[in-house]
């Protein structure tokens, strides 16, 4: 048996291998006690129940930030100091940040990307089944319940995902999904249950408006996607919310116009 173990502080390419290994376990960079983590998760004495914090995409260039990455900067630095570019060169001299709010997961999920391992991904020993899942408003708070049991053969823990789709997210240029909580159970042994609670206020669903300097929630029905990652959704739920505009002074304004991406 072949199990890989990942000593990393970020993403790296793993599509093209992953399959050869019999397990991968990412580590990250644990620091002085990393050794005798990864021993206890490699030995049985403790299941693994982290979830990935960022979306592993199958090559560098599926991310839209590598549009604006200087990947031929060697070239483009010779072109300036040969005097056949003047300064100021993009990606060079300066960036442009055009991805807007479609970063991570939030760029792969709402352009169909394949990724390797999508955003909120973890296995561990053992399995979990979500069930009875229900919403209730108060106000403007939405509290979300589900009911997560073990069904696997070793204790474990599980994080349940909260994510939310705004009404007509298409056509209002807004990501399928967000992230709005996120919740870890305790320690579960076989065949336990346990009730995962999780809310959201009204207000945590706003999005920015450049245009007129303000957050805004868009009235209408809100999808809420209870998920093991960003592409495991295990029960979508349905709450209508208000419209609610909060203004704001207009500092993000721009001093020139950039091209940003759009659904």
């Amino acid at each position: 048996k072949v199990v890989v173990v990942l000593n990393i502080g970020g993403v790296i390419e793993t599509a093209s291998w992953k399959a050869q290994p019999d397990a991968i376990l990412c580590a990250w960079q644990a620091g002085q006690e990393g050794g005798n983590s990864v021993a206890d998760v490699l030995s049985g004495k403790a299941s693994p129940s982290g979830k990935l914090p960022m979306t592993f995409p199958v090559k560098f260039e599926d991310a839209a930030s590598s549009d604006n990455f200087p990947i031929d900067m060697k070239a483009n630095i010779d072109l300036v100091n040969k005097g056949e570019k003047k300064n100021e060169v993009k990606n060079v001299d300066y960036t442009r940040y055009e991805e807007d709010i479609y970063v991570g997961y939030r760029y792969f999920d709402s352009f169909g990307k394949q990724v390797s391992y999508p955003f909120g991904y973890g296995l561990s020993y053992t399995t979990f089944e979500y069930a009875n899942p229900a919403v209730k408003q108060d106000d403007r708070l939405l509290t979300v319940t589900v009911e997560v049991k073990n069904t696997g053969k070793f204790a474990g823990k599980e994080v349940v995902q909260l994510y939310a789709a705004a009404p007509n997210s298409a056509k209002m240029n807004k990501p399928e999904k967000e992230l709005k909580a996120f919740a870890k159970t305790r320690e579960l042994k076989p065949g336990e249950t346990a009730v995962v609670t999780l809310q959201v206020k009204a207000a945590d669903l706003a999005s920015y408006d450049e245009a007129s300097a303000s957050w805004v929630v868009d009235g209408g029905t809100y999808k809420l996607l209870i998920g093991a990652s960003s592409r495991d959704i295990k029960a979508e739920l349905s709450a209508d919310v208000a419209a609610l505009t909060q203004k704001t002074n207009n500092v993000l304004k721009l001093r020139e116009s950039i091209t940003t991406l759009k659904r």
